[in-house]
């Protein structure tokens, strides 16, 4: 063999060794990626997931997607009225659960100027409400652009669902998403076009389980937006708790005890 075939030779070894050690760190790239999605749930560490991955009977990439997929997207805006041709939204926050309604991210929570001639022409009820709270000065104060908010916020459920999956959620989230639709497109395209509305469980259970609903949470009603997301999640959670999960297991236990078949 000549010097040049030789050095050919040593070339294309070295060569197919870095694709090699190039390819394993690619693929431990992508599995800590997936095995991280776990740290975020309860019972994994962030340090200790990557260790845990192996534990998992039958894990894999797409297991990780179908479990990132059931995550909800909270949302929660104060605008500075309900017309949506008019009013604007200043503040906003975002939270997102798993499906057990167990907190996994909490994202920005944003203030977004709005020009005094908007303030000055809301309502008597959002001055009144807004001015108590110290939202109005704080939207006065804020260099925040609606623009730079998206920005912000899709950048957050990026990082934290899948595209298209999850759907949004939060009290009466049916008027925020007329906003957002509106003033956030990139923020909404996102997300599922479903959405998961709190005010209509609220409003089934009161008809359905009028005593269960009696001792539902009692909303501080401060109109500040993470604020009202922490209470809407506490509310779903109640209503999971004490009429789904409670009429479930009734249910289960007089099958049981009458000998009958689920189906």
């Amino acid at each position: 063999m000549f010097d040049g075939d030789v050095a050919l030779a040593v070339v294309c070894a070295c060569a197919d060794g870095a694709l090699r050690r190039w390819n394993a760190m690619l693929r431990y790239w992508r599995q800590w990626r997936v095995a991280r999605s776990f740290a975020l749930l309860p019972g994994f560490g962030v340090c200790a997931a990557p260790c845990r991955r192996a534990a998992i009977p039958g894990f894999s990439t797409d297991m990780a997607s179908a479990v990132m997929g059931q995550r909800m997207v909270w949302v929660d805006l104060e605008m500075t009225g309900l017309d949506i041709e008019r009013d604007q939204i200043i503040e906003m926050a975002c939270l997102i659960t798993d499906s057990d309604l167990n907190i996994l991210a909490e994202g920005p929570n944003l203030i977004i100027h709005q020009p005094d001639e908007l303030l000055d022409g809301m309502s008597d009820w959002c001055k009144r409400h807004h001015g108590k709270s110290g939202l109005t000065q704080a939207v006065r104060d804020s260099k925040i652009s609606l623009q730079q908010a998206e920005y912000e916020f899709l950048s957050f459920v990026r990082q934290h669902t899948p595209p298209g999956v999850c759907p949004l959620a939060g009290n009466s989230v049916h008027a925020d998403k007329k906003f957002l639709d509106k003033y956030m497109p990139q923020f909404m395209r996102h997300l599922h076009y479903r959405i998961i509305d709190v005010s209509t469980v609220k409003e089934l259970c009161r008809r359905w389980y009028a005593e269960e609903y009696a001792l539902a949470p009692k909303k501080k009603a401060s109109h500040r937006a993470l604020d009202d997301i922490r209470e809407s999640i506490k509310e779903l959670q109640f209503y999971r708790n004490n009429i789904f999960q409670k009429k479930t297991d009734e249910k289960k236990r007089k099958i049981m005890e009458n000998g009958e078949s689920e189906s």
